[in-house]
C-alpha cells in the first residue's frame, strides 16, 4: 500500500511541477538578455535576431499571451530585398540579397469590441554597418536603449494589463525592420492578423531606457486625438513632458498613423550612446523606465470606459525639414524646450569638433541667423555650403561665446 502511496505523491508532484507558473523575469533580466553580446546586435534577418524572436515569444507564451502571428504562431514574418547590403552578420544565398524579418505578436483577449496596440521595435544594428555613429571598426552594438527598453517595457505592460482596464483588448507586437525603415510595422499594418477597423489607438515605446534627472519625457502623437493632451496631463505623475503633436516620425507609430489610428510614442531623449557600440544594459534607468510604465498604465485607465477614440490628422513635420550641404557635427537634445539648441553630443571629427563647441553649449546664432529652437537652427544650417566659414554664437554655462566654425 506504501508503494502506490508514494506513486501517487510523484505523480502529484510531477504534475504540480508541471503545472507550476514561470518564474517572473525582471525587468534588468529581459533588457540584459536582449542587449546581451550573444545576440550580436539583433539586425533584422540575423542568427541574433532570430535568437531574440524566440526569447520573446517564450516570454508572450509564459505572459499567457495568444500567438497572433500567421498560421496560429507568434510569428508573423517578411522578406525584402536592401537597397544595398549592410555589413552585418547575414550570409546570402549566391545571387540572393533576400532578408527574412520576424515580428512577434502576443494578443490578450478581454471579449472587448476595440483593441489597443502596444509595440516597441527589437531589431538593432547588428555588428554597426550603415545607421551607426562608430567610427572605429565593426563591433557589437547591443541596442540597450534603442530598443531593448522597449520592449522590456511591453513584456512588463503584458504583465501589468493582465485582468485590470478590460475596455480593450490588447495587441503587443515586437517590431523587426525598424532600423532599415519602419518595415515591420509597416508590413503589419498592410497584412493585419486583427481587424484595424477594430484599433482603438496604437502606443509606441522607442528609446524609453534614459530618464534623465528632470525628468523630461518626450511624446509625440498628442495632435492625432483631440482627447491626448488632456489625458496626458490629467495622470501626468510629474513628468515634465514635451509634447510633439505629429503623428509622423522616425518610428514605428508613423505606421499606424499613416492607417488613421490615433498613435502615443513615449521617448526620453538622444544621448551619446546612440547607435554606438556602448549602448549597453547596465547605463539605464531602471526606475524611470518602471515609471514611464505606470504612466502609460495610467494612461490606458483614464480611457478604458470612454468611446473609441476619434482620430486627427497632424501637421507633417518631416515635410518641413530644409535639406543641408553640410552638417555642424553635433547631436541636439531633441528634449531641451528651452530658447535655442542644446548640443547633447559632439561627433569626432566634425565642424563641431574642431571649433571646440562642447556638450551641453546652447546655440543661440548660426552666422546671421537668430537660433531659437531646432526649426530655426535647421534653416540656418541649410544656408551653408562645404568650405563656409561663420561664426556661432553659443551660451555656455551662462556665458556667452563666439566661435568661428568651418563647414
Amino acid at each position: 500500500m506504501k508503494k502506490y502511496t508514494y506513486l501517487a505523491l510523484f505523480l502529484c508532484f510531477a504534475l504540480a511541477c508541471k503545472n507550476e507558473k514561470p518564474k517572473p523575469v525582471s525587468l534588468q533580466e529581459d533588457v540584459a538578455f536582449l542587449a546581451s553580446d550573444a545576440l550580436s546586435g539583433r539586425e533584422t534577418g540575423s542568427a541574433g535576431e532570430l535568437l531574440a524572436a524566440e526569447y520573446l515569444k517564450g516570454r508572450m507564451a509564459d505572459l499567457g499571451l495568444a500567438p497572433k502571428g500567421n498560421a496560429g504562431t507568434f510569428y508573423q514574418t517578411f522578406t525584402f530585398k536592401p537597397k544595398k547590403d549592410p555589413h552585418s552578420e547575414i550570409q546570402y544565398a549566391a545571387g540572393d540579397s533576400t532578408i527574412t524579418g520576424t515580428n512577434v505578436i502576443g494578443y490578450l483577449d478581454n471579449k472587448a469590441a476595440n483593441t489597443i496596440v502596444i509595440g516597441a521595435h527589437y531589431d538593432h544594428l547588428g555588428m554597426g554597418g550603415e545607421g551607426s555613429l562608430y567610427r572605429e571598426g565593426t563591433a557589437i552594438h547591443n541596442g540597450a536603449d534603442d530598443n531593448a527598453s522597449g520592449v522590456g517595457l511591453l513584456l512588463r505592460l503584458a504583465d501589468t494589463l493582465q485582468g485590470i482596464d478590460r475596455g480593450n483588448n490588447y495587441l503587443f507586437i515586437a517590431f523587426s525592420g525598424e532600423e532599415m525603415g519602419l518595415l515591420g510595422s509597416n508590413y503589419f499594418v498592410k497584412n493585419p492578423t486583427i481587424d484595424l477597423a477594430k484599433v482603438d489607438y496604437m502606443l509606441n515605446m522607442d528609446m524609453v531606457g534614459r530618464l534623465r534627472e528632470d525628468q523630461t519625457l518626450a511624446v509625440s502623437g498628442t495632435g492625432t486625438s483631440p482627447i491626448w493632451g488632456q489625458v496626458l496631463n490629467a495622470t501626468n505623475p510629474g513628468f515634465k513632458l514635451v509634447l510633439d503633436e505629429s503623428g509622423v516620425g522616425p518610428s514605428d507609430h508613423t505606421s499606424f498613423y499613416l492607417q488613421d489610428i490615433p498613435v502615443l510614442h513615449f521617448f526620453t531623449g538622444q544621448h551619446e550612446d546612440y547607435h554606438k557600440p556602448s549602448d549597453d544594459s547596465e547605463k539605464l534607468n531602471y526606475e524611470g523606465m518602471q515609471k514611464i510604465g505606470a504612466y502609460i498604465v495610467a494612461v490606458i485607465g483614464e480611457l478604458d470606459d470612454d468611446p473609441k477614440l476619434t482620430f486627427k490628422k497632424t501637421k507633417n513635420a518631416s515635410e518641413e525639414v530644409p535639406r543641408f550641404k553640410v552638417a555642424l557635427g553635433v547631436v541636439p537634445d531633441y528634449l531641451f524646450d528651452g530658447k535655442g539648441m542644446r548640443i547633447d553630443g559632439i561627433s569626432e571629427g566634425k565642424a563641431a569638433q574642431k571649433a571646440g563647441l562642447q556638450k551641453g553649449d546652447i546655440v543661440l546664432q548660426l552666422g546671421d541667423s537668430a537660433v531659437v529652437d531646432m526649426m530655426s537652427y535647421m534653416r540656418a544650417l541649410s544656408t551653408f555650403e562645404e568650405g563656409n566659414s561663420t561664426n556661432v554664437i553659443v551660451d555656455r554655462k551662462g556665458e556667452k561665446m563666439l566661435v568661428p566654425v568651418t563647414f
